[in-house]
């Protein structure tokens, strides 16, 4: 897949609208009973980086990093204020923030992921795009030290021990991380008197799967 390692500006995506989609079919049978079903195992998210647009200079800079991307055809990261984090918005990152995996005595790479949960229910998304110096893992409830113990695959989101932990030790971790996205246009439309009206333009941008 065609993608840029390279940030929107995260000044002008904190303004953005958007957040995640799911893909749900919904079949009513005769007797008024549904049966719903999903094709999609993980969420995607949508935004509009128009809304986060305050000034002509930050217009031009849209422009600027669209024209770079080629429209539509390369990917880059985005910064999603609602959820970057592997800990509470208000908290600080922690290395016990999630639990990755367990050991096996065998494995040494594990997929960075983010757990989800309400009530008995939860759902663990794939982190692919952690941001680069900011991933701390701990191993058995002691925390390891990046690039003695461990290195980080900032482009997919996986963590490299050193050695295979022992069969059944908890592996934890705590980030930041991006989403891989696109425009989701191939065009974008600005007008200087509707701008300074108060009318913003539409930049749809979309998550991709890497």
């Amino acid at each position: 897949m065609d993608f840029h390692e390279i940030r929107f500006p995260a000044n002008l995506s904190f303004g953005s609208v958007g957040g995640p989609e799911r893909r749900t079919d919904v079949v009513t049978l005769a007797n008024g009973y549904e049966e719903r079903n999903t094709p999609w195992a993980h969420s995607r998210r949508r935004y509009d980086a128009g809304v986060g647009m305050r000034s002509m200079d930050d217009i031009e800079i849209l422009i600027s990093f669209f024209e770079a991307r080629r429209g539509q055809l390369y990917g880059f990261r985005w910064k999603d204020w609602s959820d970057y984090k592997s800990c509470p918005a208000s908290a600080k990152v922690d290395y016990r923030d999630q639990v990755i995996a367990y050991g096996d005595d065998t494995t040494i790479e594990y997929q960075l992921v983010k757990q989800y949960r309400s009530g008995e229910f939860s759902y663990e998304r794939p982190i692919k795009k952690p941001a680069q110096g900011t991933v701390r893992v701990g191993l058995a409830g002691d925390e390891l030290q990046e690039g003695v113990h461990y290195e980080v695959d900032t482009e997919h989101g996986i963590v490299r021990l050193d050695s295979p932990p022992g069969s059944e030790a908890e592996i934890t971790a705590g980030f930041e991380f991006d989403v891989p996205v696109r425009f989701d246009t191939d065009r974008i439309q600005t007008s200087v008197a509707s701008f300074r009206a108060g009318d913003v333009p539409n930049v749809p941008v979309v998550e991709v799967r890497v």
